[in-house]
């Protein structure tokens, strides 16, 4: 990763994205050593990495190599996309214009809720017995 122009990480549920950016490239994202529709296995969730890119116009402009870890196929994609959203202001802080008002910097705050004492699930009671 020496010749990177920007770093960023992203977060979603469980899952974590680091994303390195590379300039003058095609446009390429691997995740993990794969391409991002045969690692996510869905083309909706291959569409919600490439956001970043077309909402800023620079599909073109950018390769990025993505290692993510934890969390399910939706979590990574997420992270996956908050991370270049990431990197491509820590490109170009200019982008931060385009990327904030479409939501696309925003961590979504949703996480699995911990298990409480004395309840089953994080709010699922004790089941009650008459007898």
């Amino acid at each position: 990763m020496a010749n990177y122009v920007g770093y960023g990480t992203g977060r979603r549920k469980s899952a974590v994205a680091k994303v390195w950016l590379i300039p003058g490239g095609s446009g390429q994202i691997t995740i993990n050593e794969e391409t991002p529709r045969s690692y996510l296995k869905r083309d909706s969730l291959a569409a919600v990495v490439t956001e970043p890119f077309e909402a800023t116009g620079t599909a073109d402009e950018f390769d990025a190599k993505v290692i993510v870890r934890g969390g399910g196929l939706s979590g990574q994609a997420g992270a996956v996309r908050h991370g270049i959203a990431n990197a491509l202001v820590a490109a170009d802080p200019h982008y931060r214009t385009v990327l904030g008002p479409a939501g696309l910097l925003t961590r979504d705050p949703r996480v699995k809720e911990r298990k409480h004492a004395g309840f089953r699930k994080a709010r699922r009671g004790k089941q009650f017995s008459k007898r």
